[in-house]
């Protein structure tokens, strides 16, 4: 019965030998892992400090950028309000013309009549101070002019007022 007892002692002793080995393996295994983890942390560190770097960077010049359109749209108002005004000056300028414009062809029409008496009367005063310039150069060459007998054209009379 002893040897039972060495043999399971031997048994136990390489059982034991054997979880020793395997634990150790094991062991070494997580190590190169806890190693590879370190070493990876440190790569991931000093990538995180270069892209934290260029992040503050690019926030930086973002806001940078976004006062300067903030500032160049401040701007673009004050030419937006300055076209908005000179937009109602020639609204006000076109109404007052066509202001204008409807009085005077209002007044022409009423004063049609008129209008074209004096333009009649202005013909036949013409005609007369050319017939006076004519009978002059006539009159020049020839001793009397007592033997005419034209008539000058007499004013179209047109009432349409009446």
């Amino acid at each position: 019965m002893e040897i039972i007892l060495y043999l399971s002692a031997a048994v136990a002793a390489i059982a034991f030998l054997i979880l020793v080995l395997n634990l150790s393996r094991t062991l070494k295994s997580v190590d190169n892992t806890l190693d590879t983890l370190s070493r990876t942390v440190d790569r991931l560190e000093g990538q995180l400090k270069n892209v934290t770097a260029e992040t503050a960077e690019l926030l930086h010049k973002t806001n940078a950028l976004a006062e300067d359109v903030q500032h160049k749209t401040e701007q673009l108002n004050t030419v937006v309000y300055a076209v908005k005004d000179v937009g109602s000056s020639v609204h006000n300028l076109n109404h007052s013309l066509k202001k204008v414009t409807t009085t005077v062809a209002s007044q022409v029409e009423k004063n049609q009549y008129k209008i074209s008496q004096a333009v009649q009367w202005g013909n036949v005063i013409k005609q007369l101070v050319d017939k006076f310039k004519q009978d002059e150069k006539t009159t020049a060459g020839s001793p009397s002019p007592a033997g005419r007998t034209e008539a000058l054209p007499a004013p179209a009379y047109k009432n349409n007022d009446i």
